[in-house]
């Protein structure tokens, strides 16, 4: 469902994007190339002044909540993750290649380029700088814990990758679906 905010702003969404039938695009949001929107996501941009924007080839898996506050924007760049559940409030940037994990709360951070943020854990009030990963559960609230972070493994670079992939090749599916019915 694409609906438009209190402040007469709709959703732009590019065609080759995927948007699942449950899914509900409120606002100012902006949507590019090749992404996927899963089932009963959800993407809020109704506050005044408030935007969300995804770049090309992302995925929004099912039950995801993206919001922003008032007066803030929601930057998501291309080729990131955001798994099933996941919570992206704004003001918030998550950089290009990221993966955001189940269950993970992100809130007013800058992430740059290349993070993996596992299963549940929560990102709050900091900036991470590229490359580094946030384990299963884990709770960073303060800038001086960004500084003990580890850098990303091979095979956690291979495994965002490889989500970034089957996504892809869900909006292809999903749109050849669509192209026989």
């Amino acid at each position: 469902m694409l609906c438009q905010n209190p402040h007469r702003k709709n959703p732009v969404i590019s065609e080759s994007a995927c948007i699942s039938e449950t899914a509900v695009i409120v606002g100012d949001v902006t949507i590019g190339d090749n992404v996927y929107v899963a089932h009963n996501a959800v993407i809020r941009a109704d506050e005044p002044g408030s935007s969300v924007n995804i770049g090309n080839n992302c995925n929004v898996q099912d039950n995801v909540i993206i919001h922003g506050l008032s007066n803030s924007q929601v930057i998501i760049e291309d080729n990131t993750s955001l798994a099933h559940g996941c919570i992206v409030h704004g003001p918030c940037r998550i950089g290009k290649g990221c993966f955001v994990g189940f269950g993970a709360v992100v809130f007013d951070c800058n992430i740059e380029d290349d993070v993996v943020i596992l299963h549940n854990a929560t990102v709050r009030g900091v900036d991470v700088s590229a490359e580094k990963v946030i384990y299963d559960g884990q709770v960073i609230v303060a800038q001086k814990e960004v500084e003990c972070l580890e850098c990303i493994t091979p095979e956690l670079a291979t495994f965002k990758g490889n989500v970034v992939n089957v996504n892809i090749d869900l909006v292809c599916g999903y749109k050849d679906l669509d192209d026989t019915v």
